[in-house]
């Protein structure tokens, strides 16, 4: 089942896989599917093999007035990379980038847990929140990437209070500012 999730997944994305389809090509009746895993969600972390569900972070980036956002979001990535869920994530991390099935998994899991959901709380066209979402993305992964992959100095020994008073601003900018979106030149 978790090799058909896997592909589904990958090859079709969180919303264009169903459980009925996984379980066709699981070859077993998709109540076995809700039976071992009882929801899609369910299902996809296991799939993706994430060791920290989004679902016990994000709430309190939510919750952050639209101004604040920025700050909410560096402080949880933070948190949550600082946590015990690291060697997880870092693994999952890795493989994405010299694995393109991996990657396909880790982009929909950023995409369909976390960036929709954070930049669905802005009042404005969802052309303009993805190409945001992405530039949010695109910040998060350099962050991720320079402190805990490559351990850059002074950024991996920096204490969290200096990375989100350094780099909140930047994803505020993203999220709410005046920034030139990428796909919408005039």
């Amino acid at each position: 089942m978790l090799a058909a999730a896997r592909t589904a997944f990958a090859e079709r994305g969180y919303d264009g896989a169903s459980i009925r389809s996984i379980a066709t090509a699981a070859g077993v009746d998709p109540a076995l599917v809700h039976h071992y895993f009882g929801t899609k969600d369910a299902l996809f972390l296991a799939a993706v093999q994430v060791p920290a569900d989004p679902d016990d972070f994000l709430p309190e980036v939510l919750a952050a007035p639209p101004d604040e956002l920025g700050a909410a979001v560096v402080r949880t990535v933070l948190r949550v990379w600082d946590g015990p869920a690291r060697p997880g994530i870092l693994a999952l991390v890795r493989s994405a980038v010299n694995h393109e099935w991996s990657a396909r998994l880790l982009r929909e899991f950023v995409l369909a847990r976390i960036i929709r959901r954070v930049i669905g709380t802005l009042d404005m066209p969802v052309a303009e929140r993805e190409a945001r979402g992405a530039l949010v993305a695109s910040q998060v992964v350099g962050l991720v990437m320079t402190r805990y992959v490559l351990r850059l100095e002074p950024l991996a020994s920096a204490p969290p209070d200096d990375v989100v008073a350094a780099v909140a601003p930047t994803l505020q900018r993203y999220l709410t500012g005046e920034v030139d979106l990428p796909g919408r030149r005039d």
